[in-house]
Order: C-alpha cells, then structure tokens, then sequence
C-alpha cells in the first residue's frame, strides 16, 4: 500500500476530474482556452492554501506533454534554479516544452528571481509560480510583468463533497453521505485539509467504516484557516471594522470570534477596536474608548475565555454606539494643513513667560484668561497663528452626545461673532 498521503494519492490526472475553480476553468474563459489549444504563457496562482495550485499546474503539464520541474521557493536556491535551467535546455533540444513549476513563489529573492527571468524571457522555460501571499506586495515587479496571476479560491462545499466521496470509493471505504458532509463543511475551503481529516478518521476506523466516534476524534484538534500576517488576516480585521461602522452587533461577533476562534491575538484586536472607538464613534459617544480600555484591561489581567467575553462585550457596544467620524476627519484635515502649510509661530499672546526677558519682550501679555471672562468664555480671542485664524476642522454630526457638542460650538461662534474685541479683526 502507498505510504504517500491521501492528498497526493487522490490528485487528478484529468483536468475533468479537477474540482472547483469554474471561474478560471469553464468553458471559453481564457485559461481554459491556454491549457486545451496548448498554448501555456507564465502564471501565477494566487489563493488560500488546499485549492489546488499545484494540482493544476501539473494537470497543465500533464495535458500539454511539457517536462514538469518543481521547486519549492522555501529550499531552493540558485544552484537549484540554474540545474532546471539545464533540464529545460536539454528538452528544449529535443522540442518539448519545460514547466517550471515554484511553489511558494513569494519567498524567493531578487537574486533567485534574477536567475531564471532570462530564461523565461527567451522561452526555454515557461513560468508557473503558486502563492498564498497578495503577488502586489510579495512579489516583485519584474516577475508580475512576465506573468498572468489567477486568483484561485476557496473550495466550496460541493467541490470539497465530490473530493471526498471520489476519495472514499477509491480507496474503499465506506462512509455515510451526511459525514461527508459534516467534513466539507469543517474544512472550511481548504480540500487538502479535508482529505488529511478523513485519513485520519479512517486510521481509527475498523472495516474500512468510518464512524462518528472517528470523525469527532479526527475533528477534534481542528482550527479555521487563519494567516497571522496575510491576506485573510487584514480581511476580516476589515470585515470586523466595517461590520462595527455599519451598526451590526451580529457580524461584528462574527468577524471577532471567527478571528479569536482562529488564533488572533486578543491584544491585537483590542487594540483595533480601540481604534473603532476613536475613528468611527469618536465624541458621539466618548464612553465607547473607555470600554474598549476596559475590554483590554480584562484581557491582561484574567485571559482567556474571560478576556475574550469582554472583547465581545466591547464590540457589541460599538457595533450598537452612535457614529461619528467627525474628530478622525478633523484630525486628517490638520495634518493635511501642517504638511502643506509650513511651521507657523505661536503667537505672542500664547507664549508662555517664565523669565523676565520673556515677559519684558511681551511673551503672554495680552492673553486673556478665560476664567476672568464672562461665563468663562473669552469672546472674540483666537488660538490659531494669524495666518490661519477662524479655521474649522472638527464638524460634528447630528447623532449622539456630539449633537449636544454641535451645538455648544454654534453657541460660542455666536459670541465669538458679535463680540466687540477681535484678536484677529475678520477681514
């Protein structure tokens, strides 16, 4: 009996029997076109780990009788890359085509990268690379411009099914059709994953029947798909931060507990939530920052799975808070000012003065002291330089407690206005 994994065992030698992917691979769509009139460019196959990169870039090869050599980007180095240089070379002799096929492509350097372009370039070799990483930001330049990427997805649970069943019959096994279903569904996407699962499940099986005691034990130790520093990572930080601004206390538990659930960080995501505090809820309701502090704080002191109620509990009452943008947009806008705009002095009157030579150049002199002024309020003064006097960044919405702030600030523009001393005469 093969000894080999059950993945590698149940790999198609047909493109028909190759499972999802009908984005790339129906009929007429330009890939699919590439691989049956065999005319194969360099790629790129970009996505999610077990959706079968590697799997279709040997269907390829297998399909237009080109010599297959695969290199894994973590082991190689250039002296593996000229030896396929080589190998390309001696078929080329004899007209047959030459796949190179690099797995985990964004690992690669410049300098490994530089050792095969040429040859990409004049055709001894036809390029594929497989990876899990963004190809934007992972790889570089000159390689993207020589190659097609293909975003492969995630397996549905209807491909993952087909996997399955064609994996049980082929080995002869029997299991029920609503296990199989039950594991499509916990493999979330990944169809290695799957078949790694039910190998296990039947190593504990007896007669070749898989039961529900094996398949709980196979599934016990199982965790969702989550990259600590890739792309799914900032998508469902994403996904949890838009579901917060959006007001969905429900996707919002989702999003977090699908992260916690996966092996987040909970530090991680109290910080982020912290921030929702501030950008996305702001003075609408300030309560929201001390709540996240307090989620946080319950974290440190007492862990898991206290910490992460808390984290929940601060999520859901973002999710629910009034929202405002208005201190995150006001913020942005001063920033913008003080790039463009240069470093203007602080005004005299604003200087503080602890020496007497400061007090005798005028530092503070004509400063008003609010608490002196009528209801503490000195109209008319102004705390900009001169240059930017009467400036308005901070505009707060209609909701919350920052409907109440609007309103103080419309009030004081008011005396401001018709106050008869002007520290700044409006022009």
């Amino acid at each position: 009996m093969s000894q080999a994994p059950l993945a590698a065992r149940m790999r198609p030698e047909k493109l028909e029997d190759y499972a999802g992917q009908g984005h790339l691979l129906a009929e007429n769509k330009p890939l699919r076109r590439a691989i049956t009139s065999g005319q194969i460019h360099s790629m790129i196959f970009w996505g999610p780990p077990g959706v079968g990169k590697t799997t279709l870039a040997q269907l390829i090869a297998h399909h237009c009788d080109a010599h297959f050599i695969t290199v894994s980007a973590v082991l190689a180095g250039v002296k593996d890359i000229r030896a396929a240089v080589e190998q390309a070379q001696r078929e080329k002799q004899y007209g047959r085509s030459t796949i190179l096929f690099i797995d985990e492509v964004h690992r690669f350097n410049k300098a490994q990268q530089d050792a095969f372009l040429p040859f990409v370039e004049d055709g001894t070799l036809i390029f594929i690379g497989a990876t899990t990483e963004n190809p934007s930001f992972e790889i570089n330049n000159a390689l993207l411009s020589r190659a097609q990427v293909y975003q492969l997805r995630a397996l549905d649970e209807a491909a993952i099914l087909g996997i399955l069943q064609r994996a049980v019959s082929a080995q002869g096994w029997s299991a029920q059709l609503e296990q199989l279903q039950q594991l499509a569904l916990q493999a979330d996407g990944d169809g290695r994953r799957a078949l790694n699962i039910l190998e296990i499940a039947m190593d504990m099986a007896e007669d070749n029947i898989l039961t529900e005691a094996c398949l709980s034990a196979a599934l016990s130790d199982y965790c969702r798909r989550f990259d600590k520093g890739g792309d799914l990572f900032y998508d469902q930080i994403s996904a949890l931060h838009k579901a917060v601004r959006g007001s969905s206390p429900d996707a919002a538990l989702y999003w977090l507990t699908r992260m916690l659930e996966a092996g987040c960080d909970p530090v991680y995501v109290a910080r982020r939530l912290l921030r929702m505090a501030s950008e996305d809820i702001g003075n609408a309701d300030p309560r929201a920052l001390r709540v996240c502090i307090d989620a946080w704080d319950v974290q440190e002191r007492l862990g898991s799975p206290e910490g992460e109620l808390a984290l929940a509990q601060a999520a859901c009452y973002l999710a629910c808070a009034p929202k405002s943008n208005a201190v995150y947009t006001a913020y942005k806008a001063v920033k913008q000012d003080i790039a463009s705009g240069g470093s203007h002095e602080v005004p005299i009157h604003l200087r503080n003065a602890p020496t007497r030579l400061m007090k005798e150049q005028g530092y503070g002199a004509e400063y008003r002291y609010a608490h002196d002024e009528p209801n503490g309020f000195a109209a008319g003064e102004n705390y900009f330089p001169e240059a930017l006097q009467n400036r308005k960044y901070y505009h707060p919405v209609d909701r919350g407690l920052e409907k109440k702030i609007a309103e103080k600030i419309s009030h004081l523009d008011t005396l401001n206005a018709q106050s008869p001393i002007q520290r700044y005469p409006r022009k």
